[in-house]
């Protein structure tokens, strides 16, 4: 990928006039409001950037590595917006294993983040807003949680708060996703190698007077609060906290997702062992709650761009099975027109909330092949499990 900082850059100039809201200031889950809505259904073009194209590695062996890519709300609509945006060509046109996943959960035909979270990292169908439990409130382990335990190196990079529902579900246990202290004391409880996303008051503005950046510092943690001085990191555990909370939306974020993915691939792959990472998009979902085709497409132009640092490693690595899929769609977006010429994207929307259809799951590398047909959301964690050989 050529200039994706120029690419960035660009995007600021040419948005200048398309009114994003800034997350900064919000509480979690005031993106969900519906006073936020806003019928912005028009992506108008903008700047394009180059596709490389990638060779699957041959081979039959389990994968070494698996990278679990979590497009939040990303479904086929939202795919196909961001392919008309950028003239036609996505980096995940690269993954020829394609299949379905069904996101219900156990308590609700519309699954939210915390549950589809959950689903994927543990392989268990429970309730909405339950983190890494079951529907009886008894903790599950997740994959990053079992990677851990055999001596692969873990890690997590988010756009949102890291004590989001995503990212959450892949470390914590709690019974209530808004539980976001309990979530941030749950990974002083964990050897997790890296994480790099918002979320920094659940860490050092909490209730209890504790600062859990320090602990982390004391437990040999780099703790950071910028990209720059993120990605200056070489070796060690890595704390990245990039924002209050969530971090902005496109393009006012910048490139804070594509060296993040990239500062965590280069810590992690170290490990002579092998690795898991979970990295999210987390804002394509939240534009999608808003129904703001501009924020949808260049969120999920930036989370591309991201599954191209990883392809990247991935083909010349040999050993990495990486996996795009969502935890649910968004909106209920469609697309009514487009050119491929301009990236112009005309969109609508049924709803301001998530929606049950079945979202695309994308596989890349040793064992793709098994991610392909409609799979349960559980499906996906229990095969990574199986291929990583870190089941219990």
């Amino acid at each position: 990928m050529k200039n994706s900082g120029s690419f960035v850059s660009k995007l600021i100039v040419s948005f200048l006039m398309v009114c994003l809201v800034s997350f900064s200031g919000f509480g979690q889950e005031e993106y969900k409001d519906p006073k936020n809505k806003a019928l912005n259904e028009v992506y108008p073009g903008g700047q394009f950037y180059e596709v490389q194209n990638y060779v699957q590695p041959k081979g039959k062996k389990p994968p070494k590595n698996i990278i679990l890519m979590i497009g939040d709300g990303m479904g086929l609509a939202q795919v196909y917006s961001a392919m008309t945006a950028n003239g036609g060509h996505l980096f995940l046109e690269n993954f020829k294993n394609i299949g379905f996943s069904k996101t219900y959960s156990s308590d609700n035909y519309i699954t939210d983040s915390a549950a589809g979270g959950t689903a994927l990292s543990s392989g268990v169908k429970t309730y909405n807003g339950a983190i890494g439990v079951d529907r009886d409130k008894k903790p599950v382990p997740s994959i990053r949680e079992l990677a851990e335990k055999k001596g692969l190196k873990t890690g997590l990079v988010s756009t949102s708060a890291i004590t989001h529902a995503t990212p959450a579900s892949f470390l914590a246990h709690v019974s209530s996703r808004s539980s976001y202290e309990d979530i941030a004391a749950d990974f002083l409880k964990t050897n997790i190698d890296v994480f790099i996303g918002g979320g920094v008051d659940n860490f050092e503005k909490r209730k209890d007077g504790r600062n859990l950046s320090k602990e982390l510092k004391d437990k040999g943690y780099q703790v950071l609060y910028n990209m720059q001085d993120i990605q200056k990191v070489k070796s060690g555990k890595l704390a990245g906290l990039t924002a209050p909370e969530h971090n902005k939306p496109m393009p006012e974020r910048g490139e804070m997702l594509v060296p993040a993915t990239q500062t965590a691939i280069n810590l992690l792959s170290l490990s002579k062992k092998g690795f898991f990472l979970m990295v999210e998009g987390s804002e394509i979902d939240f534009l999608a709650h808003e129904n703001k085709t501009p924020g949808v497409v260049l969120e999920t132009l930036d989370f591309d761009r991201a599954v191209g640092i990883a392809l990247k490693f991935a083909a010349s690595n040999g050993e990495t099975l990486i996996i795009v899929t969502a935890d649910h769609e968004t909106g209920g977006m469609t697309i009514n027109g487009g050119d491929y010429t301009s990236g112009k994207v005309i969109a609508k929307y049924t709803s301001g909330g998530h929606t049950g259809i079945a979202v695309p799951v994308y596989a890349f590398g040793p064992c793709a092949e098994q991610f392909t047909g409609f799979m349960e959301n559980t499906d996906i964690a229990k095969r990574m499990i199986q291929l990583l050989k870190v089941g219990q």
